[in-house]
């Protein structure tokens, strides 16, 4: 019995990473704000966890007071509706799944939570989305949920969904009301297509002026072409975007991914009044793409832009290193040379003269802060290592150096 007491005191601690993504056919707009229901589906690659991850450590104890959370180390707001809706849900699944009985003793424990980006907020990648992947992972683990869990993710951030699996996942529109259909399924694994890599070029980290949740409301609310969009483009381009990566034919792929990008962007010039979330860098990334391409007479590389100025960029393996001396001529990096190119290694190129000549313009130098280099990569993890948990036996946040 003391050994039981002991236990029942002790700290039940899990750690989760958890992935960022990319869509290729993007998502925006909700048909519903409080479930997160999007007007249409959508389509994104999972970036891989080497290069880009978040970290969560769940832990429930009798002894926590209160549920709290720490986000790269400050404490934050765990009165977020949001992520008050995930951790309601994944309770309500652990005593649905397991019974009133048989629940798991630390449900009725507050839980403390600490999570890391090991990636800058700056870098204007949907940390949202890996963050709410990893929190539902964490705590589904601690209270022992399995099955189906991207539905819970969407409660905390629409993309989070798509960042519970690996590789080539479609969100699922859905048609019910309360949602319950509204899930990620996956198109492909990550091991699908190995020569597939991913350029992240950040070129500001200047907070957005519209967030992504206002500029959907009023995209929804004024623009007659996002309605267009989500009911007669996307669901054609779905169907051809999941060809073309069954089939591995990156022509296809690059250019209905850059098709997508400029449509999305059309419906942000479209609202009223209307959204910028391109800057001039990115129109000269989008300009030095399609002069590349021409260059070489076919689909080489591909730009896709979110709601924010940094390109992502897919190519394949044998690309990268040609685009990137590319990209670091026409941008040179003003300071951190040696820093400028981040993630994956990339092979040194020499530019031929009549490349430079017809795709590289006359230099903007410092205008690209760096570029990261990553593939697909699976869904999120379970951590093992107890030195990876972010909390300490104590229940609060480790001072890591």
């Amino acid at each position: 019995a003391a050994a039981a007491m002991a236990e029942d005191r002790a700290l039940t601690v899990v750690t989760c990473t958890a992935p960022v993504n990319i869509a290729v056919i993007k998502y925006w707009g909700k048909r519903d704000n409080d479930l997160i229901l999007p007007i249409n589906s959508s389509l994104s690659v999972t970036l891989h966890q080497d290069q880009l991850k978040t970290t969560t450590t769940a832990a429930a104890s009798r002894d926590f007071t209160e549920d709290r959370l720490w986000l790269n180390g400050e404490e934050t707001d765990v009165g977020h509706p949001r992520l008050q809706a995930c951790l309601r849900e994944v309770r309500r699944l652990a005593r649905k799944r397991r019974g009133e009985d048989t629940a798991p003793p630390n449900l009725s424990y507050k839980v403390h939570v600490a999570t890391e980006n090991n990636f800058p907020t700056a870098a204007g990648l949907a940390s949202s989305a890996a963050g709410y992947a990893c929190l539902v992972s964490a705590l589904a683990r601690l209270y022992g949920v399995e099955g189906e869990l991207s539905e819970v993710a969407r409660r905390g951030s629409g993309s989070a969904c798509r960042s519970m699996l690996g590789g080539f996942v479609q969100w699922q529109r859905g048609e019910r009301p309360d949602g319950r259909d509204s899930l990620a399924q996956q198109v492909a694994p990550e091991t699908h297509w190995p020569e597939l890599r991913v350029l992240v070029v950040v070129v500001s980290g200047e907070k957005k002026q519209v967030g992504s949740t206002a500029g959907m409301q009023t995209s929804v609310e004024t623009s007659p072409l996002l309605k267009h969009r989500a009911e007669v483009v996307v669901p054609e381009r779905l169907a051809l975007m999941e060809r073309h990566i069954r089939e591995r034919d990156f022509e296809g792929f690059g250019q209905l991914t850059m098709q997508d990008s400029n449509q999305f962007h059309a419906t942000c010039l479209d609202t009223f009044p209307p959204i910028f979330y391109l800057n001039d860098i990115s129109r000269s990334i989008i300009a030095l793409a399609h002069r590349f391409n021409a260059h070489h007479g076919r689909t080489k590389v591909a730009y896709t832009f979110d709601a924010g100025p940094n390109a992502v960029i897919f190519t394949l393996a044998d690309t990268v290193a040609e685009f990137v001396e590319v990209l670091r001529r026409s941008f040179p990096p003003s300071t951190n040379g040696d820093q400028f190119v981040r993630g994956l290694p990339v092979g040194s190129a020499t530019l031929p003269e009549e490349l430079l000549e017809a795709v590289v313009p006359e230099p903007l130098p410092g205008a690209v802060r760096y570029i990261l280099h990553t593939q697909p990569g699976p869904g999120p993890q379970v951590v093992d290592d107890p030195k990876q948990q972010l909390l300490g036996a104590d229940g609060l946040p480790r001072h890591r150096s």
